[in-house]
């Protein structure tokens, strides 16, 4: 065969005779189950989907690098903030949080803002969001909250009384309740949004020195928001609308940038904090822990395919490096076995060894066979540890640090429970025309509960948050706030 013309093959190599037409036998006689390559072609299409997202289905992703633009090495020893116009490759994707894989970009919900580091010490994943707080405070609730967020099992419909109802009986919810039915819950566009880490981390510098840190991506382009008239018209005329800017800006040459900053809070600080640090559903004052500079994100290439770089990307707060390490969050804290167990069972065992996910340093360790091993698999290797053939063996200097315990072991909340001072905050922070679209959006949502003391009482914790709040939507909705709440 010609070397100068590419030839279509099957999986196994071989050059495809006739890519038209099955083969049967006669004319009009039955296909033949020797057409090999049919089946395959066949077996292979009914295969192509792996089970979506549970959560964050629907996403856009792009390639790009980090820059330091101002070395961290005071706080953490990890390698990638280390070091004035270092650069590491990385990968975003950015999702919705509640709708299949199908559904529109612009509907009101949370963004995921996942990114993937390739450094030389290994993949570090920053798995956050574009809020900088979640609905609740404690994995063991994050099952029941998504439920409510996808379809009632009967009617196969969005259940807005299932909604409300747990979001009234979970008053934590509150602060980001206020954030998504504000302005920023739909965001213009993905490259107009700010993405943050959420949850609080642990930086330890090379003496061992340790301290608490929150990431924030602030986005270059300006912080940009879409009305709820325009959403809703782009849902049904442009559902991709958001991929496809994405996918358009870079190919334009118009590479989106975030600028990362970080809190940093001394150690000692989270036990005497006026709320939990730890609790993913507050957020810390500015004016207590300034943002400090880190370095610039820019997305600078679009994947080459979709399926392969961004459905089988996979993320999970677990993916750490050395000089970054968990916090108490008791979020966080379920999240590092969630994200991981769920790319075991969406993508493979060895879900690691595809391309998107794969480190750029050599991978060490004594993991074996499993699911659609793509690699040699460690060949003869010694496959056990210890041993005493010169495998692979610990690196101590990399070790987690020690941190101090205490207490009972028991099922407990956190000690502050303050849901409302920073939702209350929130709203006051807004201007009046931020407000009234809040009010609208929060009572359009909340019309359709069929059930008046599900509406009542997260009406409660609104007027709680903020007096003009409650009873703003309490008047939009026809209801009034009971007396013994006022």
């Amino acid at each position: 065969m010609s070397n100068d013309k590419i030839y279509l093959t099957t999986s196994y190599g071989a050059p495809v005779g006739d890519n038209q037409n099955s083969m049967t036998a006669g004319s009009r006689g039955p296909i033949l189950i020797q057409d090999v390559h049919l089946l395959e072609k066949l077996a292979h299409f009914n295969r192509e989907r792996v089970p979506e997202r549970v959560v964050h289905a629907k996403g856009a992703g792009a390639h790009g690098y980090f820059e330091v633009t101002n070395d961290m090495s005071k706080y953490t020893k990890a390698k990638l903030f280390n070091g004035v116009n270092k650069r590491t490759p990385m990968f975003i994707r950015f999702s919705t949080v509640a709708g299949e894989l199908g559904s529109a970009d612009t509907v009101r919900d949370p963004r995921g803002f996942a990114v993937k580091f390739y450094t030389e010490e290994g993949n570090y994943d920053l798995v956050g969001n574009n809020t900088p707080i979640f609905f609740i405070r404690d994995a063991i609730k994050f099952p029941d909250f998504i439920h409510t967020q996808k379809r009632d099992p009967r009617t196969h419909l969005k259940n807005p009384n299932a909604v409300w109802d747990f979001w009234s009986l979970s008053p934590e919810s509150l602060h980001q309740v206020t954030y998504l039915m504000g302005d920023r819950g739909i965001p213009a566009t993905l490259r107009h949004m700010n993405g943050y880490g959420s949850h609080t981390f642990k930086w330890v510098n090379e003496e061992g020195e340790a301290v608490w840190v929150k990431y924030h991506f602030k986005t270059e382009q300006g912080v940009k928001n879409m009305s709820n008239d325009v959403a809703a018209k782009l849902a049904g005329e442009n559902p991709d609308y958001h991929t496809e800017d994405l996918f358009n800006a870079i190919e334009k040459v118009d590479f989106p940038k975030w600028r990362l900053y970080v809190q940093i809070m001394p150690l000692e600080d989270a036990n005497t904090y006026r709320f939990d640090p730890f609790d993913v559903t507050k957020i810390w004052s500015h004016k207590d822990y300034p943002l400090i500079e880190v370095g610039q994100m820019v997305l600078n290439r679009n994947p080459e395919n979709y399926f392969a770089e961004v459905e089988q990307a996979t993320f999970s707060p677990g993916t750490l490096v050395p000089g970054i390490e968990p916090s108490p969050d008791k979020m966080l804290q379920g999240r590092l076995f969630a994200y991981s167990d769920a790319h075991r069972y969406r993508v493979g065992v060895n879900h690691n060894l595809l391309p998107i996910n794969t480190p750029k340093v050599v991978v060490n360790n004594y993991q074996r066979d499993g699911q659609m091993r793509t690699d040699h698999n460690g060949g003869g290797s010694v496959y056990y540890e210890p041993n005493s053939f010169g495998g692979p063996t610990e690196a101590p200097q990399t070790k987690t640090t020690a941190f101090p315990v205490s207490g009972v072991a028991e099922s407990v909340a956190y000690d502050h429970s303050d849901h409302y001072t920073q939702a209350g905050d929130l709203y006051r922070l807004m201007s009046e025309d931020e407000r009234a679209r809040l009010i609208e959006t929060v009572v359009g949502a909340m019309k359709p509960v069929e059930r008046d003391d599900i509406k009542l009482l997260q009406i409660q914790h609104f007027y709680k948050a903020d007096s003009e709040y409650g009873e703003r939507v309490a008047k939009g909705l026809g209801l009034a706030i009971p007396q013994e709440v006022k």
